[in-house]
């Protein structure tokens, strides 16, 4: 089954708008979802760069997100447990919470990947993208993704 993943902030394989990236206020976008199959316990998320130098860098990782939920507003607080028991992750920038397109050159492709799950994970905050997609296994029940993308005006950071 497909989930359907949309945001406000930007279309399928359009542009992030700056306000989401390292070169605006790194804000998370606002994302919301449809299409849970039945029997689904929780949705996890996972946020993306493929196009990175050193390899796929990881921007944003939750998980144990109650399946009431249907959106995340924009900004979500950077708090290894939010108010409704959703669960931050590590990201590649070594931080809990979003971390916004930063790319060191070049237009980079940002997949926001939305997963429905058959169960509560039981994995500790501060979990990576490798360790949850290892606990997410056998449990996905429907995923669903978004696509942008983001290129940097100047400047030269780290990361993807």
């Amino acid at each position: 089954m497909e989930l359907s993943v949309e945001s406000d902030a930007f279309t399928e394989g359009g542009l992030i708008p700056s306000k989401y990236t390292c070169d605006g206020n790194d804000v998370s976008p606002p994302l919301r979802w449809s299409g849970l199959p039945d029997g689904t316990r929780s949705l996890a998320l996972i946020s993306d760069d493929p196009d990175a130098p050193m390899g796929t860098w990881v921007h944003w990782v939750m998980y144990n997100i109650p399946p009431h939920v249907r959106e995340l507003r924009e900004h979500v607080p950077p708090s290894e447990k939010l108010s409704d028991s959703t669960v931050q992750g590590r990201t590649d920038f070594g931080r809990i919470g979003y971390g916004g397109p930063c790319p060191p050159s070049g237009t980079h492709r940002y997949y926001f990947r939305v997963y429905a799950l058959d169960t509560v994970l039981d994995v500790a905050p501060g979990t990576t993208k490798r360790q949850l997609l290892r606990a997410m296994e056998g449990h996905v029940l429907a995923q669903g993704e978004l696509m942008g993308k983001y290129a940097r005006v100047s400047g030269l950071i780290s990361g993807g």
